[in-house]
Order: C-alpha cells, then sequence, then structure tokens
C-alpha cells in the first residue's frame, strides 16, 4: 500500500490561509483597512517578508488592494477575483461548494459547452471525431469516483479544444478543480453510466453535424443539473 507524501505549509501558505478566512467569514470587511505590515508581522510572529509576499499572493487572487501610498485595503473578491478565489472559497467551506457556486458554475459550463459545440460542428475533422470517441470510450471504462470525473473532464475539455477559440480550453482548464468536484459529486450520485449517456447525446448529434440537437443535448444535460433531476446540491 501506498501513502501519500505530507507536506508541511510554509508560514506564507498560513499566512494567505488565515486572512482569507478572515475575509471569507467577514472577520475582515470589505474595504477595510489592513494594519501596517509591521504590525501584521508582530502580531502574528512572521517576518516581514512573510507578510509582504502573502499580501501581494492576495492581492492576485482579488482578496486585497494595494494603494500606494495609502495602505492595503480588503478588496470584493467578487469583483476582482479569478478562478483561484474560487478555490481558497472551496477550502475555506472544507473543500465544499455552496448551492450558489455549484449553480454559478454549471450556469458558465452551458455557455462554455455551448460556444464549444457551435462552432466545433462547423470544423468537425474525422480526427476530431476520433478524438472525441476515444475520449467517450474512455470515460465508460472508467469505475472509480475521481478518474470517471477526470474523464468526463477530458471529454468536455476536447470539444473546447476542436472549438478553435483560443481561449475556450483555457477557460475550461482554469476551472478544472470546480468542475472535477462537481462531476465526483454527479458520479457519486447518478454513476458513471449516466454521464457517459449524456455525452453520447452531443457525439451523436456532432458526427450528424447535427448543431441544434448538439447545443439542445448539451443544454439539457447541465440543466438537469442546475434545477431538473439530476441536481448535485448538497446543502
Amino acid at each position: 500500500m501506498e501513502f501519500s507524501k505530507l507536506n508541511a505549509p510554509t508560514l506564507k501558505e498560513l499566512f494567505v490561509k488565515e486572512l482569507e478566512a478572515m475575509i471569507l467569514s467577514g472577520k475582515l470587511e470589505i474595504g477595510q483597512k489592513l494594519p501596517p505590515e509591521r504590525e501584521l508581522a508582530l502580531s502574528m510572529q512572521v517576518s516581514r517578508a512573510v507578510v509582504n509576499s502573502g499580501i501581494s499572493e492576495l492581492a492576485r487572487k482579488g482578496f486585497l488592494h494595494v494603494k500606494p501610498r495609502s495602505g492595503v485595503y480588503v478588496a470584493d473578491y467578487r469583483r476582482y477575483g479569478t478562478a483561484e478565489t474560487l478555490l481558497s472559497i472551496m477550502h475555506y467551506n472544507g473543500g465544499h461548494l455552496r448551492r450558489a457556486e455549484v449553480r454559478s458554475i454549471l450556469e458558465i459550463k452551458i455557455i462554455v459547452d455551448r460556444l464549444a459545440v457551435e462552432l466545433a460542428v462547423e470544423k468537425l475533422s474525422q480526427e476530431d471525431i476520433d478524438a472525441l470517441k476515444s475520449r467517450l470510450d474512455a470515460l465508460a471504462q472508467m469505475l472509480d469516483v475521481e478518474q470517471a470525473a477526470s474523464a468526463a473532464f477530458d471529454f468536455y475539455h476536447e470539444l473546447a479544444l476542436i472549438s478553435g477559440n483560443f481561449l475556450l480550453p483555457l477557460i475550461y482548464r482554469s476551472f478544472r478543480i470546480p468542475i472535477t468536484h462537481l462531476w465526483m459529486r454527479f458520479v457519486r450520485k447518478y454513476e458513471v453510466s449516466t454521464i457517459h449517456q449524456s455525452a453520447c447525446g452531443i457525439f451523436a448529434a456532432l458526427e450528424k453535424r447535427d448543431k441544434e440537437a448538439a447545443v439542445l443535448a448539451v443544454e439539457n444535460a447541465v440543466r438537469a443539473s442546475i434545477g431538473g433531476d439530476r441536481e448535485i446540491y448538497e446543502d
């Protein structure tokens, strides 16, 4: 039996996690000014270098806003955040996504998947069909929940690649962790065969170059999880 290697978090990681928790819990309110770096370092018993690099990371994630000659302020992460911000929210919630967050991801997924099939159907080559079929076959063979979720992600990511749009696969890839998390939740509730069946419907429409049917298959599959008979909310 193999065991995963354990890695102790660095002081910077602990600093970032602590401030993220304070912001997400509301202990640090949007617009609130943080104490100077020196005071933070003394209060949290870390070096100023740890504080400085931690603030930079939190600013990159959209949690903080650094104003030159003014100070560091808590930012509205909903306005300035990135995909990384969503991961921080997941970690804060114990690795889970709440109902509003799940719905938001699925609504974006509809947009991305729909555009992917609309563009892909216009330029599908036999090589593209073979690539999708390979992904589909791999999905059908998966028994492990995590592997099945990864295979489902790969099928839809392949669609984004085939679309020819430069940004679509990058957007989809940036949400790999939360989307895979949702696929895992789906597999546990409805089994791999349900995902495979939905993907087969999309594939069949694409193989026939039927854009309308492909778009409908995408929308039906995702909307069933938003408010239909295959919801994947946990709360």
